[in-house]
C-alpha cells in the first residue's frame, strides 16, 4: 500500500488537505504511522505541518500555552512545567516521548493519551483555526471532527495543587491500566474547596469524575473523609477491556489508586 505525505507551511493550507478521505493529521506519528504499518488501509494520505510556531511553549503570568507539536520530552523538561513532568514522562519511553506530541494525546484513544487526561483535570482549552473551545466540548466531538489543533492553554497550577498518577504493569513505559489527573484547592487547614479530577481508561476517552469531584468538597484528605469519594469513584465509567486489563479489574481497582493519589 502506497502511503502519501503531505507537508504545507500553513495551518489553513493543511485544514482544507486534511478533509480528502484517507487523510490523517502527521504530528509525532507514534500512534498514526504504526495504524498504517500495520495494514490500516483507512489511512492513504498523512497531512503536515511545517510551522516552528506549533511548538513553541509559552509560561507567562501564571497561564500556560503549549502549541499542539510541542513534545512530552519537551514539557517534560521545561523548568516552569515541573508540575505537570510526572504526566509527561508517563507517556512511553525517551524515544516515544521525544516524538509524542501535546495534539495527538488529545486524539489518542484508551489505553493511550495519558497527557490528554492532565489536561482536562487543568480545565484546558483547546484551539484551532477555527477558534477556542473548552477540552471537555473537544473530548466528546473528537472522532468526528476533521479540525487541525493549533495548541491548548490553562492556568499554571502549582505543585502542592495538581497531583497524577499512572498504572502500568510494565514499568516504566508500559500502556495505562489506568490514569488519574487531580487539581485540587485546599483552605490553610486543608479543606477541599474545590477538585477537578480526570481518568484515562475508564472510556474510550479522558473523562471527569464528577461524582468524585463532589463528595470531595468540604473533607479533608484523611482515609476517613475521602472514603465517600472513593465509593463513589465508579459512577459514570465505562472502563475499557484490552490486553492489559479488562473492565472488571480497572473498575476494582480505581478506587484503590485514588485513594493514594488523593492521600499522597
Amino acid at each position: 500500500m502506497s502511503l502519501a505525505l503531505q507537508t504545507f507551511s500553513t495551518v489553513k493550507d493543511a485544514s482544507a488537505a486534511l478533509q480528502a478521505a484517507g487523510s490523517r493529521y502527521l504530528g509525532g506519528g507514534t500512534l498514526v504511522v504504526r495504524a498504517a504499518n500495520e495494514g490500516d488501509v483507512s489511512v492513504s494520505s498523512l497531512v503536515r505541518v511545517a510551522d516552528p510556531g506549533l511548538s513553541r511553549i509559552a509560561v507567562s503570568g501564571g497561564k500556560v500555552r503549549l502549541g499542539a507539536s510541542a513534545t512530552m520530552a519537551a514539557i517534560a523538561r521545561h523548568p516552569e512545567l515541573a508540575a505537570l513532568a510526572p504526566a509527561a514522562r508517563a507517556v512511553g519511553g525517551p524515544a516515544i516521548r521525544n516524538m509524542a506530541t501535546v495534539g495527538g494525546n488529545l486524539f489518542a484513544p484508551a489505553p493511550y493519551g495519558d497527557f490528554a487526561v492532565a489536561l482536562l483535570a487543568l480545565d484546558a482549552t483547546v484551539f484551532t483555526e477555527d477558534g477556542e473551545m473548552p477540552i471537555e466540548t473537544f473530548l466528546t466531538g473528537r472522532d468526528t471532527s476533521r479540525v487541525i489543533v493549533t495548541a491548548v492553554g490553562f492556568s499554571l497550577p502549582s505543585m502542592e495543587s495538581f497531583r497524577f498518577l499512572k498504572v502500568s504493569r510494565v514499568k516504566p513505559k508500559g500502556v495505562s491500566v489506568l490514569s488519574i489527573a487531580a487539581l485540587l484547592q485546599r483552605t490553610a487547614d486543608g479543606t477541599v474547596t474545590s477538585a477537578r479530577i480526570a481518568l484515562g481508561c475508564m472510556a474510550d476517552r479522558p473523562i471527569r469524575a464528577l461524582a468524585t469531584e463532589k463528595a470531595l468538597l468540604g473533607s479533608k484528605l484523611t482515609p476517613q473523609e475521602i472514603a465517600p469519594a472513593l465509593a463513589a469513584a465508579g459512577e459514570g465509567i465505562t472502563p475499557i477491556t484490552d490486553p492489559i486489563a479488562s473492565a472488571w479489574y480497572r473498575a476494582e481497582v480505581l478506587p484503590v489508586h485514588l485513594g493514594r493519589l488523593l492521600s499522597q
